[in-house]
């Protein structure tokens, strides 16, 4: 049975190829294939990828990506389609679930929507409810950034809290949606925005995410 993380793989394997090594992303400076060569050296290059996390590191992480960048773009292309190497804690199925999904769907939509004629793709519940919940453990983490409290509601009426604090507004949308806003896609994504009108303004041009 293919796991989430799976699909979202092969899905932005797929579009990461149709799309060509030059097409923009939502990831500010990147071309896809800066995108594709950060997918790789995070799931093969240990040593550099602690650069993600922590500050001292970052300088090598960009260096190493610069060198796989440099790769054959079909080479990335064919690294990400067939996974993690031998031996990688990402080979584990409940550490690709953990590790993958939300950054998947994440970077198949930086693909996807910096795309001029992008539409807003419909998820099943079930992986829907997934997103939801992986947005609820790291909501805070994710809202720390916001100028504004924060609140993420579904249609369903269901909140997280990203931030606390006054004034407050309140983002709400689907979960794939909330996640990508809360990512910092804020102008790339499908929402409403409730709360005062500077406060709504300050929260758009905010730098969301991790």
């Amino acid at each position: 049975m293919s796991t989430h993380a799976k699909r979202e793989r092969l899905l932005l394997a797929d579009l990461l190829e149709a799309a060509g090594p030059g097409a923009p992303t939502l990831c500010e400076g990147w071309l896809t294939r800066d995108l594709a060569a950060h997918v790789v050296v995070r799931e093969r290059r240990a040593d550099a990828a602690a650069g993600i996390v922590l500050g001292p590191l970052k300088g090598r992480m960009e260096r190493v990506r610069q060198e796989y960048a440099e790769k054959p773009y079909e080479e990335l292309i064919q690294l990400i389609r067939t996974g993690p190497p031998r031996f990688s804690p990402f080979g584990l199925k409940q550490v690709d679930e953990a590790a993958n999904t939300v950054e998947f769907y994440v970077h198949a939509e930086d693909v996807r929507r910096a795309q001029p004629d992008w539409s807003r793709r419909e998820l099943d519940p079930v992986f829907a409810d997934v997103l939801w919940a992986r947005m609820e453990r790291t909501a805070r983490m994710l809202g720390h950034r916001s100028p504004v409290g924060l609140v993420l509601r579904r249609p369903d009426g269901r909140t997280a809290v990203a931030r606390k604090g006054t004034p407050v507004v309140t983002v709400t949308g689907e979960p794939g949606e909330l996640l990508l806003f809360a990512f910092g896609r804020q102008s790339a994504t499908t929402v409403g925005l409730e709360g005062e009108e500077d406060a709504v303004e300050r929260l758009q041009l905010s730098q969301l995410g991790m």
